[in-house]
């Protein structure tokens, strides 16, 4: 899962189909990858838009 999360962080357009499959055989179904894709993606949003505000900068 948390290779996954982290291609999804570097370029998520290189997510391929052999990505969610390896999450289906450590026991991960369709709902979870979901899960799993939807909240990685919005933290990466969320602290994209936080960076380009400044936010936390002194």
């Amino acid at each position: 899962m948390l290779d996954y999360v982290a291609q999804i962080t570097r370029d998520a357009t290189r997510i391929t189909p052999t990505h969610h499959q390896e999450l289906r055989r450590v026991g991960f179904d369709d709902r979870a990858i979901l899960q799993i894709t939807l909240i990685a993606s919005w933290f990466n949003y969320i602290n994209r838009v936080a960076d380009a505000l400044g936010v936390g900068r002194g």
